[in-house]
């Protein structure tokens, strides 16, 4: 489906700027959406796009359509910039440093309260690609959601979805937003030590993180994601998760862009489709193994169920996210979000075809 109304998102930009936004941002504050779509140094169409971390495996078809070629094939030149956590590759589209982030799509409905329309165009995810971990010395004492009143839990950021989908998990199994303390820990090696430290109690991240705290034996799995079974059994239906989402209006203005945007990623994913995890971890930059690449490689295997093969929205999973927001969001609960207007199938169908 299309929208067909063109929405502004530009006028209410300066309010999201934040001045917190790190250097990986302020790198990319040279191109505004009046520089989109220009030509870059004869490479093409230039397009810079934040990612809520470049090494995390759910965000593994950006550098990967890089490292396959397909963006140039298609004319762009596109800068892959980093952030910690997708909060902030949020923060930095709509400050308007970026012209697209990849994130969790759950943001789309978020901003949607606040007056930012931005959607989805290649969805890259049919579940969230999130475990909930817990430290050894936990285990004993959180054996479910139901447990994590008074417990320090990791998230990425506050705000983030993985703060989203604690606060989900807790009240789902009856335990109050305020009866737990969420804890911005990042990922990788922060979220570890924090784990190791007893900072955290437990917490909730992604491979290739899951698959070093199982490795180090750190922690244990409480709640496994990854999967579209897990996801059905966690949150009750398919969780549209990570995702190429851009300001509605830029994609309205810049088409044909977008559209080429939409062809690479589209073929990226359908190549995963057809090798397997050695394969694409033997593609990807070679520190993101960080000298293990048998476990690189499995961190990829366990979280290559959550991938869609086309990048269409997967059937009902807007629906989910909304429920999950509603859960706990007074801002989405009391709000009557436009789903339709969260993402689109236009540049994807056009790709498959």
């Amino acid at each position: 489906m299309r929208k067909t109304a063109r929405l502004t998102a530009l006028a209410a930009v300066g309010v999201l700027a934040l001045s917190s936004l790190t250097a990986c941002a302020n790198d990319a504050a040279s191109s505004t959406s009046a520089d989109a779509g220009s030509k870059g140094d004869g490479k093409g169409t230039k397009v810079k796009i934040m990612v809520g971390g470049l090494d995390k495996v759910i965000y593994l078809p950006a550098m990967l359509t890089q490292r396959l070629g397909y963006f140039d094939a298609e004319g762009l030149d596109v800068e892959l910039l980093s952030e910690p956590a997708g909060v902030q590759a949020e923060t930095a589209l709509v400050s308007g440093q970026v012209q697209g982030a990849v994130g969790f799509y759950d943001h789309t409905l978020d901003l949607q309260t606040k007056q930012k329309y931005v959607e989805s165009v290649v969805q890259f995810s049919q579940a969230p690609g999130e475990v909930e971990i817990v430290s050894n010395k936990a285990a004993g004492d959180i054996t479910s959601p139901k447990d994590f009143k008074g417990k320090k839990l990791g998230v990425t950021g506050l705000g983030s979805s993985t703060d989203f989908l604690t606060k989900y998990l807790a009240v789902k199994n009856g335990v109050k937003v305020s009866d737990f303390t969420p804890v911005a820990v990042g990922a990788g090696p922060t979220f570890i030590a924090a784990l190791q430290k007893g900072a955290i109690d437990g917490g909730m991240t992604t491979d290739p993180t899951v698959a070093t705290i199982l490795d180090k034996k750190a922690g244990k799995v409480l709640l496994d994601m990854r999967t579209p079974e897990g996801s059905q059994q966690a949150l009750g239906g398919p969780y549209p998760s990570s995702s190429l989402y851009m300001q509605t209006d830029w994609v309205d203005s810049h088409k044909d862009t977008v559209q080429k945007l939409a062809n690479a990623f589209v073929k990226t994913l359908d190549w995963m489709s057809t090798h397997s995890a050695s394969e694409i971890a033997a593609k990807m930059p070679a520190d993101y193994s960080q000298g293990n690449k048998a476990l690189y490689a499995q961190a990829v295997k366990s979280t290559l169920p959550m991938f869609t093969k086309d990048g269409v929205m997967p059937a009902n999973g807007p629906e989910t996210v909304e429920k999950v927001l509603k859960a706990f969001n007074p801002n989405i609960k009391n709000a009557k979000v436009d789903l339709s207007k969260t993402f689109t199938t236009e540049f994807v169908e056009k790709a498959k075809g």
